[in-house]
């Protein structure tokens, strides 16, 4: 194995705190791009039908399903990915979510990325789509702070 001269450490181990920091800049990262997605849906969806003024509803309940979620289901989701970064022994770069988590991550890009192709040009999907990106995308924005404070 190479050694790294400055540190005297195994090349690829890291910190835990590297890991959370990564962590919590790839959750960020989501957040910021789901909430471009999610709102350009609903803004196609406003474009398809000027008149139907209830599209906009679509923006406060993303926000507000979003929060619900962050605080019910991902803070608890960021503490356990906490927990289970603190008790790793000698943690690689990669390690900043588990191998399970990045398997979802990939499913749940892929599903994203087909329902908003799925979407485009049809009003009737294109609001609850918007709306679970923005659901999801405030979630993690909401849940993002968990990562910035246990970066210890």
């Amino acid at each position: 194995m190479k050694e790294d001269a400055v540190a005297g450490k195994k090349f690829g181990v890291v910190s835990a705190s590297a890991l959370k920091v990564t962590a919590g800049a790839v959750w960020f990262a989501g957040g910021i791009v789901l909430t471009w997605k999610g709102g350009s849906l609903l803004l196609e969806a406003v474009q398809l039908n000027h008149q139907a003024w209830w599209i906009w509803l679509g923006f406060p309940a993303g926000i507000l399903l979003g929060a619900v979620k962050g605080f019910k289901l991902f803070i608890p989701s960021c503490r356990k990915n906490l927990t289970r970064i603190d008790a790793l022994q000698s943690p690689w770069i990669w390690q900043f979510f588990s191998a399970r988590f990045f398997l979802l991550l990939i499913l749940m890009i892929a599903a994203g990325t087909a329902l908003s192709r799925l979407a485009h040009g049809k009003i009737l999907l294109l609001i609850p789509v918007g709306v679970l990106d923005l659901s999801i995308a405030w979630a993690l924005l909401i849940s993002f702070p968990a990562f910035w404070l246990a970066r210890k």
